[in-house]
């Protein structure tokens, strides 16, 4: 509300300043519950940090208890000619093989030609492209011109060829060469090409510059079970149980054959107790860091110690414990120590890979058993407080919000009350202002009534 101006029309007094000070005094527990928003706002946000990184936290443990997680295996190949790639469903073996051809699509070139729309002559311009199984694809160019005929032919979703114009001489009357290229290797992906809508129109094609070829691999060559696989994909999928191999060189006579091994993927399945190490290392630390106490000096001296964000609280205290005592505690009388998992005299957790490791070729079973239990257990506490519906910290979070928000209100109140304290004390001292000067009205005219009357010898 603004001011009425009334400062030093009669009491000399600085009433705004007074009015101010004033409203100070009576605005004490309004900021009171500014500070205390604030902060508990701070907190909130605190606390959702923590519950986002718990929620990751039951994540790593979910996916590292999962008896699926530790089904990984690597397929490696003792060849660059070949290529292996394990999936889910695979199993530790090894293989031998000879590639004996790569899959390859046809190449075709038409006859030389200008560009006169002289190569397809039919009015309207088209062109039948016939495919391996005898279906026929008729593309209609906007015109005759090699270029137009390349587009139709590239635009057409069902054609299973794409066409390239190839200049093929210089000169004022340049020669070219319309080249078809097969979209599908191995012989189901062989062509012809035909000038108009059918296939008793004239070639396109003069010659072959690829045929189409399949892939072949030769397995246990030169043994009595000598078996060929023969294909038109160069990718040859499920060779072993989930593994799939493609090929892109043919085996010489002077090379050794191609072996695929499938083994264990140790590196995969550190990854997973590492990974759960890491996640409850977080969460940790980001307890810690906001429980820290900072201590400062001032001026004059005095030194003030001031707790982090979550050091009074016993909800983050009590979830600290859990998780901690999640990861920490033995499984079936073993200490998880023996699976790399460190428990430090500071309560922090460590991954020991030399140990994880040695445990890993000592005993594999053990290992899965071992870490998938703590997984589990670390799952199970994470979820309890960060689930996004029935989470302890997430009703914590909403109680907290549900805090700020009434406090947000009761700071409305506090404006709108302060905003009439405001206006009475204006119109108290304005009024004051008005009394002062009617008095010292008053005052003048008994001065001069007194001013005015005979005076005596």
């Amino acid at each position: 509300m603004a001011s009425f101006g009334i400062d030093g029309l009669v009491s000399g007094l600085n009433t705004t300043d007074l009015i101010n000070q004033l409203m100070q005094v009576e605005a004490m527990p309004q900021t009171l519950l500014k500070s205390k928003q604030t902060q508990t706002q701070s907190f909130v946000s605190g606390l959702q940090g923590l519950n986002s990184r718990i929620a990751s936290l039951a994540e790593a443990g979910k996916t590292a208890a999962k008896p699926a997680s530790w089904q990984a295996y690597t397929a490696t190949s003792s060849s660059e000619g070949a290529k292996a790639t394990a999936g889910s469903t695979a199993q530790p073996g090894t293989v031998t093989f000879h590639v004996d051809a790569v899959a390859a699509a046809q190449v075709s070139v038409s006859r030389a030609t200008l560009d006169d729309k002289s190569l397809v002559p039919t009015i309207p311009p088209a062109v039948t492209i016939k495919k391996n199984d005898g279906t026929l694809v008729t593309v209609q160019p906007t015109t005759g011109s090699l270029a137009d005929i390349a587009k139709a032919v590239n635009d057409s979703a069902d054609a299973g060829v794409k066409a390239t114009v190839v200049r093929i001489s210089g000169g004022t009357d340049p020669q070219y060469r319309l080249q078809f290229t097969g979209t599908k290797t191995g012989t189901d992906g062989t062509f012809e090409v035909f000038a108009g809508t059918g296939d008793t129109g004239p070639s396109l094609v003069e010659a072959d510059v690829r045929t189409a070829q399949d892939a072949v691999v030769t397995l246990w060559k030169g043994t009595a079970f000598e078996e060929g696989f023969t294909q038109s994909s160069n990718t040859f999928s499920g060779l072993l149980t989930g593994v799939d191999v493609t090929v892109s060189k043919v085996t010489g006579v002077d090379d050794d054959p191609v072996t695929i091994t499938v083994a264990q993927d140790d590196a995969a399945l550190k990854k997973l107790a590492s990974g759960l190490v890491g996640a409850m290392g977080v969460v940790l630390q980001e307890i810690s860091s906001k429980s820290a106490t900072t201590t400062k000096t001032g001026t004059d001296g005095r030194t003030t110690v001031t707790g982090g964000l979550f050091s009074a609280d016993s909800a983050v205290r009590g979830i600290q414990q859990q998780l901690s005592s999640a990861m920490a505690l033995p499984v079936d009388g073993r200490s998880p120590v023996e699976v790399g998992i460190i428990v430090g005299r500071d309560g922090t957790f460590t991954f020991d890979e030399a140990k994880f490791t040695a445990a890993l070729a000592a005993d594999p079973a053990k290992v899965q058993s071992m870490v998938s239990a703590i997984a589990a257990r670390v799952e199970e506490a994470a979820t309890s407080i960060s689930d996004k519906y029935e989470g302890s910290l997430t009703l914590k979070i909403q109680s907290q919000e549900g805090l700020v928000k009434t406090m947000g209100s009761q700071i409305e109140d506090w404006d709108r009350r302060l905003e009439v304290r405001r206006a009475s004390l204006q119109r108290t001292y304005s009024a004051l202002e008005v009394t002062l000067s009617n008095l010292n009205s008053q005052s003048s005219w008994l001065a001069g009534q007194l001013g005015s009357l005979p005076t005596s010898s």
